[in-house]
């Protein structure tokens, strides 16, 4: 054990960096030009550091290189060096290190869409070397296992090993078309007007749950758990649908009016609340940080604070 801490504690910065850049570019040849090396040098020394670390850290594949496990969990402290050089570097010389390598988020299909790819054009002027991982999947990734580098999400999640900040809470209102809410006024009746709801997968959902307690499965016009189809439909005037708040302005659709007999129901609807969740380890890497802040710039309502 003695002997192996030894042999450890001859790794070099330069081997972390030059480890950090074959495992963000994918390739030898594309590592070796970012680092202003020969492919060759790039091999020699990364086999070095296998050889003291006593695993490999990358299989070689004719396409480039695939992270092992070994590789995957090295990631975590990697980025960590890195990210104490940066500060080191920014409180001696006052200048901002440079962001630049892949970070994957994790978001839901609707926010993605509607927020998050739209205003990634913003994050591209600011740093032009970033490169973004978009999970737009209902299936929520594992920041533990690494699945992505920050997520957003409506359930706040725990862990000894995660950061989590409030983004915003947003109530559910329903919407509609402008056309058909001037068509129809008022509603007395939820089943005034037909509706867009979401199919089994997604009912129990809260405003799936809502939908299916006030109105009649014969008013539903279209069920789809696909959130962009919701939206388009609900844009077209197909029907009404329970949406959160800040997607009506975006999409240009207009809250349901409704008589006071209704209000019983419309207390009902649910509020969320998005919480922006990155791992501790990765917090401080200046790629992830770059992003954390834009998304809080992008994301939160003023006022909201940090949860």
């Amino acid at each position: 054990m003695q002997a192996k801490m030894q042999d450890l504690a001859r790794v070099r910065w330069d081997d972390i960096r030059l480890f950090l850049a074959v495992y963000r570019y994918g390739t030898f040849g594309q590592a070796a030009q970012r680092l202003g090396l020969n492919i060759s040098t790039v091999s020699r020394r990364l086999s070095a550091l296998e050889a003291v670390l006593g695993d490999q850290l990358f299989e070689r594949t004719r396409d480039g290189v695939v992270a092992t496990p070994m590789g995957e969990r090295a990631l975590a402290p990697a980025e960590a060096m890195e990210a104490a050089l940066g500060r080191l570097v920014r409180d001696l010389s006052a200048d901002e290190s440079e962001v630049e390598g892949v970070v994957r988020l994790s978001v839901a299909p609707g926010m993605a869409d509607v927020f998050i790819a739209p205003a990634l054009v913003r994050l591209r002027a600011k740093h032009p070397r970033l490169r973004i991982e978009l999970d737009a999947s209902v299936r929520a990734s594992d920041l533990t296992r690494h699945e992505a580098d920050l997520a957003v999400r409506v359930i706040e999640p725990r862990g000894a090993d995660l950061v989590i900040t409030k983004l915003v809470s947003t109530r559910w209102v329903a919407a509609a078309a402008p056309a058909l809410v001037a068509a129809t006024g008022p509603v007395s009746s939820w089943q005034q007007v037909p509706w867009i709801g979401w199919d089994d997968d997604l009912a129990t959902m809260p405003a799936a749950r809502w939908l299916a307690r006030c109105v009649p499965d014969a008013d539903i016009a279209l069920r789809t758990s696909h959130f962009g189809s919701q939206l388009a439909a609900v844009g077209a005037g197909l029907g009404a649908a329970l949406l959160p708040t800040p997607y009506l302005a975006v999409c240009g659709l207009s809250p349901l009016s409704y008589a006071r007999a209704l209000e019983p129901d419309v207390a009902e609807w649910p509020v969320d609340t998005l919480w922006l969740v990155g791992h501790r380890a990765l917090r401080s890497a200046p790629r992830v940080a770059a992003v954390w802040s834009f998304l809080l710039e992008e994301l939160r309502a003023p006022g909201d604070a940090a949860g």
